[in-house]
C-alpha cells in the first residue's frame, strides 16, 4: 500500500524550497567539534531585564487570556508613541496599527490581504527568504529587480520603473536589508517615490525590522514619510532585532486603516492574537527602551568594523554595510559556487555562513555573515575564514 500522500500536497507549496538558512544552522548544530556559526540572524545579547521584568510581571497579575484579535489598545499606543518618536511615523492606534506575530506574519497578512490570484508583486533581491514566498502562497506573481554591489545594493529608480506593469499591486523593499546591510538615504528614497508617483495606485510594502540598526551619520528615513507615499505604504517592523526579542514573536504592521484592518481579518481567522505576555513587554520595550537598543547597536556597530575589515584583510571584496548586522562579501574570484563555499568552510573549518543564492538569484557568488555574535566568535571566525579563503587560492594556483 502507498501511502505516499504526494499529490495531496500544494503544487505552490512544493514549489517553494526549504530555507537554507535553516539548512546551515541545522548542519552546524550537527556537527561534533567547535562550530562558530555565524549563519542565523538573531541577537546574541539577552532580551533587556526591564522588557524581561514586564513580562514576568503580567504573568504574575494573571493576564495570560486572548487579547483583543488585533492587539491590547495600550500596546498598540505605545507603538504608536515609539513610531513617532523613532521614526517620525503618526499612526491612529484604533485603527492604523496591528500587532502581529512577528514581522513575519505582519509580511504573510500583507500579501494574503491584498494580493488576488495574478496580480505581480515587484521584490527587490537580495532579500530576506519569505518575500517570495508569501508572494507565491497568496498566488502572486513574484517580479524580481536585482540590485547590485556597484551600486551599493539599492534599489535604482530605472530598474523599478521597467519593472512595473499594469498588473503590479505593491513593491516590496527591506532596508535596512537582510542580507546586504544595505541602506536608503532620504535622496535614495526620494528617486523612488518619484517614479511611483507617477503610479499612484501601486502600494510599498516597507520591511522595516532594522530601522534602528543603522550607522551612519543620517537617521533612518521610511518611506512611509514621504507625504505622497503615507497613504500606501503598509510598515512592517517589530522588536526581534533591535530589542532581541526574537523568541517573544512580537512585530507590528502600520498603514492605511483599510489594509491594517483586511490584514487584521486574515489575523483573525488564522492567528487569533498575538502572546499577551509579549504585548506588555512590549509597553516597556516602545515607551522606555530607547538606551538598551543604543547600547547594543553601538556593539554591532563594533563588530561591524571588525568583521568588515577582517574580510579585505582575507582577500575578499566586501561592500561595506551600513545597516542590520550583516556582511555580504563577494566570493565569485574563487571559482567556487555560494553552496560549495559555505559547505566546504563549514566541514573544513567548521564555520557556519549562508549561501548568498538563499536570498535570490543575483546572491549567487556571495555569502552572508552575521555578526550577532560575540567579538571572539567572530575573530576566531575570521582567522578561520581567512585560511580557508588562503588555502583556496593556493589550490587554484597549483593547478
Amino acid at each position: 500500500m502507498n501511502n505516499s500522500f504526494d499529490d495531496k500536497i500544494s503544487g505552490v507549496v512544493k514549489s517553494i524550497p526549504p530555507s537554507a538558512i535553516r539548512r546551515f544552522f541545522d548542519l552546524a548544530n550537527e556537527m561534533k567539534g567547535e562550530v562558530i556559526s555565524l549563519s542565523i540572524g538573531e541577537p546574541d545579547f539577552v532580551t533587556p531585564w526591564r522588557v524581561r521584568e514586564a513580562g514576568i510581571y503580567s504573568l504574575e497579575q494573571g493576564y495570560t487570556h486572548y487579547s483583543p484579535n488585533q492587539g491590547y489598545i495600550e500596546v498598540r499606543k505605545a507603538i504608536a508613541q515609539y513610531m513617532i518618536r523613532r521614526m517620525g511615523l503618526l499612526y491612529d492606534p484604533a485603527s492604523e496599527i496591528l500587532v502581529t506575530v512577528g514581522g513575519s506574519e505582519a509580511l504573510d497578512l500583507a500579501a494574503r490581504a491584498m494580493i488576488n490570484p495574478g496580480d505581480e508583486v515587484i521584490i527587490v533581491e537580495p532579500c530576506f527568504v519569505s518575500y517570495k514566498a508569501t508572494v507565491l502562497l497568496a498566488h502572486g506573481v513574484p517580479v524580481i529587480v536585482e540590485t547590485k554591489q556597484e551600486d551599493d545594493f539599492k534599489l535604482r529608480p530605472e530598474a523599478l520603473e521597467k519593472a512595473i506593469s499594469n498588473k503590479t499591486k505593491y513593491v516590496m523593499i527591506g532596508y535596512p536589508c537582510n542580507p546586504t546591510g544595505a541602506t536608503m538615504t532620504e535622496d535614495d528614497l526620494k528617486a523612488i517615490v518619484d517614479v511611483l508617483d507617477r503610479y499612484p495606485d501601486i502600494i510599498v510594502v516597507s520591511d522595516e525590522l532594522y530601522s534602528e540598526l543603522s550607522y551612519g551619520e543620517a537617521p533612518f528615513v521610511s518611506i512611509a514619510g514621504f507625504p505622497s507615499m503615507r497613504e500606501r505604504t503598509v510598515v512592517v517592523n517589530g522588536f526581534s532585532k533591535s530589542f532581541a526579542m526574537t523568541g517573544w514573536r512580537i512585530g507590528f504592521a502600520a498603514g492605511p486603516d483599510t489594509i491594517i484592518q483586511a490584514m487584521n481579518k486574515v489575523h483573525q481567522y488564522c492567528i487569533m492574537s498575538s502572546p499577551t505576555t509579549a504585548q506588555y513587554a512590549v509597553i516597556e520595550a516602545a515607551l522606555y527602551g530607547d538606551k538598551e537598543v543604543r547600547d547594543m547597536r553601538d556593539e554591532y556597530n563594533r563588530r561591524r568594523r571588525v568583521i568588515y575589515n577582517g574580510l579585505l584583510k582575507a582577500g575578499l571584496k566586501c561592500f561595506e554595510p551600513s545597516g542590520a548586522f550583516y556582511a555580504f562579501p563577494s566570493i565569485r574570484e574563487l571559482n567556487m559556487t555560494s553552496e560549495e563555499f559555505c559547505e566546504s568552510l563549514l566541514t573544513e573549518k567548521k564555520v557556519a555562513i549562508v549561501p548568498g543564492n538563499a536570498f535570490g538569484a543575483c546572491g549567487e557568488g556571495y555569502v552572508r555573515i552575521s555578526y550577532a555574535s560575540s567579538i571572539e566568535n567572530i575573530k576566531e571566525a575570521l582567522s578561520r575564514l581567512a585560511d580557508f579563503v588562503f588555502e583556496i587560492k593556493k589550490r587554484e594556483s597549483d593547478k
